[in-house]
């Protein structure tokens, strides 16, 4: 199933040229998850992604040209169904020949609950963290395959599989520790696919797992710097940040899968500003941010924009460093 150059061996290619001919089509479901895999697969191959910049990866209709990019893969890495419920089907029908790993349950992933109470923060525990198991959706490409557990793609993604994420928080990107995690897993899986490209993908996982690594040393001692950090996100999405960090929001006007708040959460949420003395409300650009002005216009908050899914960024390995390292000045900026 591999895209293979057509040209004879009679004509000499450059290393990167052969490297590209022959790297596997991989497709991601968001551009963070994209920029992960991108930066492994740097000097190889560029993965494609589904969600396009803008749109919200709770509720999206495939394109067809998005369909047509997962028909033609040989490699799905996707956050999961409790992220993108609406792509579980088209990986199953669309897909089902290619290697799909689902980064929800790959071991050593840090899970955790979905928070639906109005006020959360330092009160809030957070130590209940589920930590899924090794998913390996393996397929015989011709290729020999050594995961521990193998699985059939089929059962993977029936409608009554093993995998129901209810009541987790499907926002798992934004701690950089899982970003790591997924590196080491999304290199074997490309080195299993694509043997002569092996070399490559593990030297770009290890710089990445070093970068990574440092930039979260990084932000942590700029946090600390300003540890009365009082905020109000506009949806409940930065959990995995807060708990890596140390950084606990004070609420979020909307819950974690982003529907439409109420009245009386909206209150709910005025009053919490007030009573909490909080220091910012951080809008999205997916969103609307009229509501934010118009409630908070009279609050005496400052209101910044920060960006989970990197659509203010440029696709590409540096899209996700990029991101992480934004929330996190623009959370130390808010600082009191």
């Amino acid at each position: 199933m591999f895209r293979t150059s057509l040209l004879t061996s009679a004509v000499v290619l450059g290393t990167a040229s052969a490297a590209l001919a022959d790297a596997p089509h991989v497709t991601t479901d968001i551009a963070p998850i994209q920029s992960i895999v991108a930066r492994v697969m740097q000097g190889v191959g560029q993965p494609d992604v589904i969600l396009p910049p803008g749109a919200s990866p709770h509720e999206h209709a495939m394109k067809p040209s998005e369909a047509r990019a997962l028909q033609q893969s040989d490699v799905v890495f996707w956050v999961g169904e409790a992220l993108t419920p609406w792509l579980e089907k088209p990986i199953s029908s669309l897909a089902s020949d290619a290697t799909a790993i689902e980064l929800m349950a790959v071991e050593g992933t840090l899970v955790l609950p979905f928070r639906t109470d109005l006020a959360f923060g330092a009160g809030q525990d957070q130590t209940d963290a589920d930590h899924a198991g090794d998913v390996d959706h393996d397929h015989d490409h011709d290729h020999d395959h050594d995961h521990d557990h193998d699985h059939d793609h089929q059962d993977d993604h029936t409608p009554d599989h093993a995998h129901s994420h209810s009541g987790q928080d499907p926002h798992i990107w934004l701690d950089p520790q899982n970003a790591i995690v997924w590196t080491r897993l999304i290199a074997r899986t490309l080195e299993q696919a694509d043997p002569a490209n092996a070399t490559t993908y593990a030297a770009n996982a290890a710089a990445a797992e070093a970068e990574l690594s440092t930039l979260t040393e990084e932000l942590s001692a700029r946090l600390k710097t300003g540890k009365d950090i009082r905020f109000i996100t506009f949806h409940d999405a930065y959990q995995y940040f807060e708990h890596r960090f140390d950084v606990p929001a004070t609420g979020a006007i909307s819950e974690s899968d982003a529907r439409a708040p109420s009245a009386a959460r909206m209150a709910g949420i005025r009053d919490l500003v007030a009573q909490q003395r909080v220091h910012c409300i951080f809008a999205e650009p997916q969103f609307n941010t009229g509501l934010v002005d118009t409630v908070f216009a009279d609050a005496g908050v400052k209101l910044a924009v920060i960006d989970p899914l990197g659509t203010q960024f440029s696709a590409g390995p540096a899209l996700y460093p990029d991101l992480i390292r934004d929330i996190g000045e623009k959370m130390a900026a808010c600082g009191g």
